[in-house]
Order: C-alpha cells, then sequence, then structure tokens
C-alpha cells in the first residue's frame, strides 16, 4: 500500500456520480456517498477478485456493495439506518424481471390514480378545484408528524403519496416490492417534498401541490431499464445485515472477509438519521420516537443528538492521550466561550465516545478478518467542536495499530473547505492489515 499522500487540494468534481456508474448506484444515493471509482480503486490494490468476499460494516446505501456485484465479487454490508438498509437490500437484487416489474408499476399507478381522480384530484399540478369537490386530505399520525421536518412536504402531495402508499401495500409484490419503495423514497426527497440539501439536510420552498404518481413510475422505470443490463453481468452474492457495526462479530462467521471498504460517521454535529427522515416516515419504517431512538442506540455516537445516559464506548479509550487532549481541549474552549446548552456540554463526551466506538468495532471485525486482509476506512478531519480540530484518520490509525493492526498507509482521497476554520479538512481513506 502507498504511504500518506501528498497534502494537496483534491479535484472538486471527485465525488460526482459518473454517468456510466449511474445503473443501481442512483436508485438512491446520499449526497456525499463516496464514488464508486474509489471502491474500484482499492478492491484493485487489495488484489480482490470473483472467490473474494469484501465487507461494508457501515454500507449506507450499498456503494461498496454494488461495484463488487458489478465487478461479480461476493460482498456483505451491515447498516443500522432501516431506510440506507433498504437501499442496499434493493440496489444488489438484480432477479426482478424487467417486463414484470414494470407492468406490475403500472397497475399500481392505474390504481392509485383512480382513487385520487375519485378524490377529487389529479396527479399533476393544476389550478386548486372548489373545496367541495375535494375529499378530505390523508394525514399522517400525530407521532408520525411529530418526526419529519417541519414542512418537509405539503398536504396535496402527502395525500398522494399516502394513497400510492396504500395501493403498493394492497397490491403487494415481494418480487417488486423492495424496488418500488426505494423508487418511491428517491422521488420523495427529489420531487414530491420539500426538502434542500447543502450538504445539510434542510427545508426549501413549499410546493403546495406536485405529482407523485408518475414521477415515482418514472424511477420504477429507469429500475426496469437499468436491470435489462445489469442481470447480464457476472453472477455474486450480496448479503446486507441490520445491524450495529459495533457488534459486526456475531453477524459475521470467523476468517470469512478478504477486504473491507467502508465509511464510518465523521466525529460532528451531523444527525445523519435526518438525512432520511421524509421517506423513512412515510415508508413506515420509523413511526414512533420510540423507534428513531433504538435507530440512534445503534448507531456510533458521532453526534449529540444520540448520545445517552448509559453509553459508555468512551471507556474503550480512557487514557488514550490524543483523545484525552481533545477531549479537554474543547471543554476548556467551551467553558471560555461560556457555551452552556445541553448539547454543547456533551462535545467533549461524544468525542471519546465515538473513539471508542470505533475501537469496539475494529476489536470486533478482527475474528472476521482472514490473515493478511486489508481494511480502507475512509475518513474525514473535523472541527465541528468549537473549532478543536480532530484527525480522524491519524486516530484511527493509532487505534487499530493498538490493537494488532498494520497501518498500510493514510491516502488523501479529497479536501473540503470548513467555513468555521477557513481550513481545507482532508478526506482520507485509511488503509489497514490484519496480520493475523
Amino acid at each position: 500500500m502507498s504511504s500518506a499522500a501528498k497534502n494537496t487540494r483534491a479535484d472538486p468534481t471527485i465525488n460526482r456520480l459518473d454517468p456510466a456508474d449511474r445503473a443501481a448506484h442512483d436508485w438512491y444515493r446520499f449526497v456525499l456517498s463516496f464514488p464508486p471509482h474509489l471502491v474500484r480503486e482499492y478492491l484493485a490494490r487489495f488484489g480482490c477478485a470473483q472467490g473474494s468476499t469484501v465487507l461494508d460494516p457501515f454500507c449506507g446505501t450499498g456503494t461498496t456493495l454494488v461495484e463488487c456485484r458489478r465487478a461479480g465479487i461476493d460482498s456483505v454490508g451491515i447498516e443500522a439506518n432501516p431506510m440506507a438498509h433498504l437501499a442496499s437490500s434493493a440496489k444488489v437484487d438484480w432477479r426482478p424481471d424487467p417486463g414484470e416489474l414494470r407492468r406490475h408499476a403500472e397497475t399500481v399507478a392505474d390504481a392509485a390514480n383512480r382513487q385520487l381522480e375519485a378524490d377529487g384530484m389529479l396527479d399533476e399540478v393544476l389550478p386548486l378545484l372548489p373545496s367541495s369537490q375535494q375529499c378530505e386530505l390523508r394525514r399522517l399520525t400525530e407521532q408520525e408528524e411529530c418526526l419529519l421536518l417541519r414542512g418537509s412536504i405539503s398536504p396535496r402531495p402527502l395525500h398522494k403519496v399516502l394513497v400510492l402508499r396504500e395501493h403498493l401495500s394492497h397490491l403487494r409484490d415481494d418480487r417488486f416490492f423492495s424496488h418500488e419503495r426505494l423508487a418511491l423514497a428517491k422521488a420523495l426527497v427529489t420531487s414530491i417534498g420539500n426538502l434542500k440539501f447543502g450538504p445539510e439536510v434542510g427545508v426549501g420552498p413549499q410546493k403546495p401541490d406536485t405529482a407523485v404518481v408518475n414521477p415515482w413510475l418514472a424511477e420504477v422505470c429507469t429500475m426496469a431499464q437499468d436491470l435489462r443490463a445489469l442481470r447480464s453481468l457476472p453472477q455474486a452474492d450480496a448479503t446486507v445485515h441490520l445491524g450495529d457495526a459495533r457488534d459486526v462479530g456475531g453477524m459475521l462467521p470467523p476468517t470469512s472477509v478478504d477486504a473491507v471498504f467502508t465509511s464510518p460517521p465523521y466525529p460532528n454535529e451531523k444527525d445523519y438519521t435526518r438525512t432520511t427522515r421524509l421517506e423513512s416516515v412515510l415508508l413506515g419504517l420509523i413511526r414512533t420516537k420510540e423507534d428513531l431512538r433504538a435507530l440512534k442506540q445503534s448507531l456510533v455516537r458521532s453526534n449529540t443528538r444520540n448520545v445517552y445516559k448509559a453509553d459508555a464506548d468512551d471507556a474503550l479509550v480512557a487514557g488514550h492521550p490524543e483523545i484525552e487532549r481533545i477531549a479537554a481541549d474543547i471543554e476548556s474552549r467551551r467553558v471560555e466561550l461560556g457555551k452552556t446548552s445541553g448539547f454543547e456540554r456533551q462535545y467533549a463526551r461524544v468525542t471519546k465516545l465515538y473513539f471508542g466506538g470505533m475501537a469496539r468495532h475494529l476489536g470486533e471485525l478482527r475474528s472476521a478478518l482472514k490473515p493478511g486482509a486489508y481494511a480502507a476506512y475512509v475518513v474525514g478531519d473535523q472541527a465541528s467542536y468549537l473549532r478543536v480540530m480532530i484527525r480522524t484518520g491519524h486516530l484511527l490509525a493509532g487505534i487499530a495499530r493498538g490493537m494488532g493492526y498494520e497501518v498500510a498507509g493514510i491516502n488523501l482521497f479529497r479536501t473540503r473547505f470548513a467555513t468555521a476554520t477557513a481550513e481545507q479538512l482532508r478526506e482520507e481513506v485509511v488503509v489497514l492489515r490484519w496480520p493475523g
């Protein structure tokens, strides 16, 4: 493996999805997902080929798994977020017959459109009909509404989504259900809802009305078209577990993994559950605050919105000189600035919990790795906590070394500008080797 790369500015387009990679990858994708070409580069470096098994323990929307499938390489993913788990599972499932998928979706669309017409509305943006000619709009439960970002979807589009959801369930065909639900998730965040990403999720201008069924059907038709090409590629197994990456050892057979390529959350104030909240609620994956709490508890503690009193991962890095210094600097800075909110008081603790959680993950992972297996982690430096710099890659490499891993390289992937510090923050690929 190469040594640390030169600290130069990376190409700002490096993270964009190449048109040649669109099939499957673009069915649903996080804004800041790492690009497929980066996976291909490291699969080649690690000598992965047919007969290898590659693990992504923080698989998100499945970029690593899709690339492995395209190359005929077996893969395993682990993901705690049910929306991302749905996405990665569907994106590596190329079994549906394209023609049958399209015909079934058209049947669902026809049923939904007939219902909307009976409700006094069409699946297009038209002047609102007099209220006497319209039905009472469908709504979410009070608990579900409380989970959404206020204004993330307007009442009329929401009514249409709930009608479509009802007919998807009523006419459910298990061969296509995951793909059809994923198409709805994609349409929700790209055309139906009022969300904006920059890269944090927020609420943009309100759409009093917008089409729902037709954009959904268009996404399904794109999937069907992609499947015609994907189904001709070499066969490979892809399994996606819904679970906590800190407990990876319990989900994988001993010495079964040849290589790892992944990107865990970064230590910052980004609540990753907000990014998928709209589609998670509207697909029924999260229904209550208890569901949301359970999801947050299954994630590495990377932000103060998912820190709980009983958390104990910080004990795994107690006494680590650099992590203790950073936590002390954050707390000292907080006191100096007079920051007293509950979240700000947690900044030092969440930093230790984050690296403790990653230590727990790396410890669990060892039993699943074959001797000589490589593991690559895409991570980024952070200065979210009162501008105290956290060199994530450097710290992660040190923790891994202390657990018996060899550090084969810390390679620059790209840089990004941090407005808080006016610095270029590094995103790096930390490459580890497990000697066995």
